[in-house]
């Protein structure tokens, strides 16, 4: 951890503390509007706040019991990168003291402190690994002063937006625009399509309670339900070219094929159908793999599959090259779509037979659903959970882009789309266009909607493994343990995947990463 960066900060937890409102858009605006009497020791190099943040292993602590002291690293140098980020602590009366924090209830507000501890983590993990990617490449191109200044200039221009500063933002960005170059190094690149993603979040802020705005009412099912030529032109080249998506498919392929031993009517619910990818990809590949299975191991005597999406015109069209393709290798296939989105679908819409056994096939769908209530997502897997699949196979970017702070989810998605931008870096020469179209007409979007929208415009809300575990085992399902690392990285291998990518297995799950950064997991759930 860079010394530069950050201060050791000595947090005491206490039992009672003060309530604050769930809907701060700033990071280190909670802290300060959180902690308005917080002391902060300027000149001493051994300065210290105390703040009293929960420990992990006190959710059961009764009122009448002290918590114990730990120690965490908040990072401070938001106060460093603007004169703006300045006045959040100059703001502070340091001869206050902290005894003099109201004294309420703690028990009724630990999940939202919570949610702070975690926001704030993933501030000063996602900005170490930024920086580093930065200085990594400044190294190799002579201009390390160049890549930190980036750096600094998209955080403290992040803090500005999430302020509603316009007139600050303003400057920042005019300084961003000439130094986040679309053709430059990897971090340039990422900061380019985040300098967007601000620039669009910065038109649409208006009034504190004005919710109207960037409501259209339309139904999406993802954000590739409205893609332009342009996007989806470049969502196939990271198809083909980014192993992300392949990975999840043989994977999830694997699963079913094993749950599909010994049966001769099997059925495949797939959700989304893989985004729309033209030909079927996922299921040509299913397709084969069944008809070449020998002796008594083939036995399907008839298998259906179930499209669920929007897009029923390109749905069809796929569903007739996969009708064409199954027979002329001998297998039986009835496709059938549901023109509905996963937040209208019921257990009526989906016909399962007698005899037939059901699987559920869920890729990069089902983060579209989480919403700021538990209640669509939990609905969508109850109505799943009722069909009583075999498995549920679920293909998810793993990473925290679904925080409750907009600082937060903004350093997250900075770091895991900076370890994307640094692999398409390994894969693909500077300045191929292939690239540049995948950058800016595909990724670039997703981007933009997590740093740009708020509310039901905001679908990339990506989570990690742990907290997918905790919604699915909510919902009624049980973890499937993955037991395929040394087949996934044989699949590695054969498919000549670049250097760099990595496969491991992560409490059951299988997640590809680059450099030890997670991209993508792959789960596989049981009722």
């Amino acid at each position: 951890m860079s010394p530069s960066l950050y201060y050791p900060v000595t947090t005491t937890f206490k039992n009672e503390v003060e309530y604050l409102d769930n809907d701060e858009n700033s990071l280190m605006g909670c802290y300060a509007s959180l902690y308005p009497n917080l002391p902060i020791l300027e000149n001493s190099a051994t300065s210290s706040w105390v703040l009293p943040f929960p420990d992990h292993e006190t959710e059961t602590i009764r009122d009448n019991k002290k918590a114990k002291r730990s120690t965490v690293t908040i990072p401070i140098w938001f106060a460093n990168f603007s004169s703006h980020s300045n006045s959040f602590f100059n703001s502070i009366n340091s001869s206050s003291s902290v005894s003099s924090i109201p004294r309420l209830h703690f028990r009724d507000h630990i999940r939202t402190y919570k949610q702070r501890y975690f926001a704030a983590e993933a501030v000063e993990e996602a900005a170490e690994e930024s920086f580093n990617y930065s200085n990594c490449e400044a190294e190799e191109d002579g201009s390390c002063a160049d890549g930190m200044r980036l750096v600094q200039l998209l955080i403290a221009c992040a803090e500005a937006v999430a302020c509603r500063d316009k007139s600050h933002a303003s400057v920042l960005l005019s300084e961003l625009k000439s130094n986040a170059l679309v053709f430059g190094s990897s971090f340039q690149r990422v900061a380019s399509c985040f300098v967007q993603g601000l620039i669009e979040r910065l038109t649409l802020i208006q009034p504190i309670g004005n919710s109207s705005v960037g409501l259209d009412g339309k139904s999406m099912m993802n954000i590739m339900d409205a893609a332009s030529e342009e996007m989806e032109e470049a969502f196939k080249l990271v198809y083909e070219i980014c192993p992300h998506i392949q990975f999840g498919h043989f994977v999830a392929n694997s699963i079913i094929l094993e749950a599909f031993e010994g049966e001769s009517f099997v059925h495949v619910v797939d959700l989304g159908m893989s985004l729309g990818l033209p030909h079927g990809h996922q299921w040509r590949g299913l397709i084969q793999s069944l008809a070449n299975r020998s002796g008594s191991q083939r036995v399907i005597r008839r298998l259906r599959i179930t499209a669920v999406g929007l897009c029923v015109a390109r749905i069809q069209v796929i569903g007739e090259e996969l009708s064409i393709y199954a027979k002329n290798l001998g297998i039986h296939l009835e496709f059938s779509i549901v023109e509905k989105n996963l937040e209208n679908l019921k257990p009526e819409d989906i016909k399962v037979n007698e005899k037939e056994v059901l699987v559920v096939n869920s890729i990069l769908q089902l983060h579209c659903v989480v919403k700021e209530s538990r209640g669509a997502l939990n609905s969508v897997l109850q109505m799943i959970h009722g069909l009583l699949p075999k498995v549920l196979v679920m293909v998810e970017q793993d990473s925290g882009h679904n925080g409750p702070f907009f600082l937060g989810r903004f350093m997250e998605s900075l770091h895991y789309y900076s370890a994307i931008f640094d692999s398409l870096d390994a894969m693909l020469p500077k300045y191929d266009t292939k690239r540049a179209k995948m950058e800016q007409f595909y990724f670039a979007e997703e981007i933009k909607n997590i740093v740009s929208c708020e509310g039901p415009l905001r679908m990339e809300r990506h989570e990690k493994v742990d907290q997918w575990r905790r919604r699915m085992s909510r919902a009624g399902f049980q973890g499937s343990p993955i037991k395929m690392v040394v087949q996934a990285k044989q699949w590695l291998l054969k498919n000549k995947v670049c250097d760099g990518y990595t496969v491991v297995e992560e409490k059951g799950c299988l997640v590809l990463g680059w450099k030890s950064k997670p991209i993508v997991a792959v789960s596989c759930w049981k009722c």
